[in-house]
């Protein structure tokens, strides 16, 4: 039974409430989780195929439906419903098409070779489980695409599904909720808990197998402590501060667009928004003239109008942490080349597009995660220093290179401190199916998507088997002499990795094996 308190969802880019949707105590959640643990054993049984014929079943609704979803976060996000479309539904597609058609090879039955145990009629093998019950608290900015890929992932895995979505966007996590509902997926396999944050932390205290949390570094880090009370494993993506490093041999008007797209796109509030430019000293001038051209360019404005590039940001206190590192920054010295305010003709919350340089990292827009439409250029002289500047922060998510060289830029990208590193790209390998994401330091821990993220959703068990049943193991007891002088041969030829420096020892095994006990 839901509780009679409400979460009320506001369009940002007008203010007028959209729905409303009931506060969830820990008792619905327990009572969801229960149902959710019900459902999944029958749904662990299914072969792989039929698993994928209910999530391409919802990724027909999905397609049919492409117009009314972007509508619908558009509205509770602030984006353009272009953006919704382009960012959240085209990702999704192809995530649910490539998990229903290729979990089964991704997770066969996987041969271990154990070297010379296997001529010893030994044999070895990973065998990959569902986890039960998998949890997902996911966040504001991709409401739509965020879950329902980790969804996807959990089901085509044999797993039951409870989301818990951000208090903002609760109407597309009920969307989602009614996709499948419309695929005619079994009940209770996939429960959707509405509510704040305690709602969130009423999730991880209720027995789920996992948490996959999508959020901020402070709240990851209260989810992540409470799972390990209860040794809950968890997956971690929390966040960044995504360098741009753009070099003196790149393509300069590719670069100038990459990074404006990077830094506005989403008004800024993704993760893997480029947060930080290190241009090159030799190009600054003319990169930094092609960027302000095009941000000037840019169209900002209600969503719901045509032509629109950039929308509201999502909600009022992630624009007045924009506003203070402006502020900070232009205290410090900073300089404005374009935009820096808060627009104030009009309803909603919207921020201007934003270019700063003359910056450094004593600056909060250089270190501390903005999650807006901010982008910061600075300058540097050598690949060293261009790397050192990258690594110099708490977050290590994404990062991108821009250079004609690929072979420089791959290894430069070798030396940065990020889970994923692009080349003569920003942002969007979240987008790419096939690929892992997830960070390195307090961008948090585990991935999501790909084959990696994919084994997040199951766990292994190692089967072993001895075919020669009738044969005692030459190392059990007893201890006798004879059993020593082989157990050091083991340590000196045995463990060399080689048959041929082994093979002395065949005669003493024979010996072994017969010996009396």
């Amino acid at each position: 039974m839901i509780t009679e308190a409400e979460i009320v969802s506001h369009n940002p880019s007008s203010g007028e409430v959209i729905g409303r949707t009931g506060l969830m105590n820990a008792s619905d959640v327990a009572v969801a989780v229960r149902r959710a643990r019900a459902a999944q054993p029958a749904w662990g049984a299914l072969s792989y195929g039929e698993r994928a014929a209910y999530v391409l079943r919802a990724r027909e609704i999905v397609l049919a439906q492409t117009e009314e979803i972007a509508s619908l976060v558009s509205r509770e996000t602030g984006k353009p419903p272009v953006e919704a479309i382009s960012m959240e539904v085209v990702p999704t597609l192809d995530l649910m098409n490539y998990f229903a058609r290729n979990t089964a090879a991704l997770l066969k039955r996987q041969k271990i070779d154990i070297g010379q145990y296997g001529l010893m009629g030994r044999s070895s093998y990973i065998f990959y489980k569902p986890l039960g019950v998998v949890g997902i608290i996911s966040p504001w900015n991709f409401p739509w695409a965020t879950p329902l890929d980790e969804i996807v992932m959990a089901l085509m895995a044999g797993n039951a599904v409870v989301l818990k979505p951000s208090e903002l966007t609760t109407l597309t996590a009920l969307k989602i909720g009614d996709i499948f509902k419309g695929a005619r997926l079994p009940e209770g396999l996939l429960e959707i808990v509405t509510g704040d944050g305690s709602t969130g932390a009423a999730l991880v205290e209720a027995g789920v197998d996992k948490i996959m949390f999508t959020g901020s570094v402070a709240t990851g880090k209260r989810v992540a402590e409470t799972a390990a009370k209860r040794l809950i494993p968890v997956v971690l993506e929390l966040g960044g501060k995504d360098p741009m490093i753009v070099l003196e041999d790149a393509k300069l008007e590719n670069a100038a667009r990459a990074a404006i797209w990077g830094a506005f796109c989403n008004s800024g509030q993704a993760c893997a928004s480029i947060e930080r430019c290190y241009v090159h000293e030799s190009i600054a001038p003319q990169f930094i003239e092609l960027v302000v051209k095009e941000t000037r360019a840019l169209r900002q404005g209600t969503p719901s109008g045509e032509g629109i590039d950039v929308g509201a940001m999502t909600n009022e206190r992630q624009l007045q942490i924009v506003e203070s590192h402006v502020r900070d920054a232009v205290e410090k010295g900073a300089r404005i080349e374009t935009g820096g305010s808060r627009l104030h003709d009009r309803e909603g919350w919207f921020h201007e597009p934003t270019v700063v340089t003359n910056v450094d990292h004593s600056m909060d827009l250089m270190t501390e995660e903005t999650f807006g439409p901010l982008l910061p250029i600075m300058t540097f002289k050598t690949d060293d220093e261009a790397v050192r500047l990258a690594n110099d922060s708490i977050y290590g998510l994404t990062a991108a290179v821009f250079t004609s060289d690929i072979g420089r830029g791959r290894e430069l990208a070798e030396r940065i401190d990020a889970g994923t590193v692009m080349i003569n790209e920003v942002v969007y390998t979240h987008a790419v199916a096939q690929t892992p994401w997830g960070g390195v330091k307090q961008s948090g821990y585990g991935r999501t998507h790909g084959r990696l993220g994919l084994l997040e959703m199951v766990t292994p068990q190692h089967i072993h088997a001895n075919a020669l049943p009738w044969l005692p193991d030459v190392w059990w007891f007893r201890y006798t002499k004879e059993a020593g002088k082989l157990f050091r041969g083991f340590a000196h030829r045995f463990t060399t990795g080689s048959v041929l420096s082994a093979s002395p020892l065949l005669p003493q095994i024979v010996r072994r094996l017969f010996e009396r006990r």
